[in-house]
């Protein structure tokens, strides 16, 4: 299976992210790139061009956007996904993120706990999401589709 090698995010119209939102950007992006698989499904019997890929994130008009080329820079692919069926998992995403960040100042361990764990479930949903709306696009694994799904709660949301 193909992979991403380069990742950018375009949050040029974004408000800057809280440290809470730049971590969680940093260690999904350290973690895309060490690992993950990421293959163009190919369309209308048109070859696809192989991996890997650099992969280049953005919001236009209220519109995922991936594009995608190859390691020589050339166009491999583009699809715009409707940010709407995104929208109550990443609001529910961000809203357990904040009790985890808030938990993890003063509560206690077994608290912590369980707010992780609804996170990790909130955040395998919009993985699961995430799988769907590719399908016919392209094909990733479930922990490619979490950390996307992760860069993409920062595109959605900014910080």
């Amino acid at each position: 299976m193909s992979k991403i090698i380069h990742i950018e995010l375009d949050d040029s119209n974004l408000p800057p992210p809280t440290p809470e939102v730049e971590q969680e950007r940093r260690v999904a992006m350290f973690d895309l790139l060490e690992e993950n698989s990421f293959e163009l499904v190919s369309r209308d019997d048109r070859p696809v061009p192989e991996g890997p890929y650099k992969l280049f994130l953005s919001v236009r008009e209220r519109r995922l956007v991936f594009e995608i080329k190859t390691e020589a820079n050339d166009p491999a692919g583009e699809f715009h996904l409707s940010l709407g069926p995104f929208r109550q998992v990443v609001k529910d995403y961000f809203l357990i993120c904040e009790s985890y960040f808030d938990a993890v100042k003063t509560a206690a361990p077994s608290q912590i706990e369980t707010i992780d764990m609804a996170r990790r479930g909130i955040h395998n949903e919009g993985a699961n999401v995430l799988q769907e709306r590719l399908e016919g696009k392209a094909v990733v694994d479930h922990d490619t589709a979490r950390r996307l799904f992760t860069l993409i709660c920062v595109l959605h949301f900014g910080g």
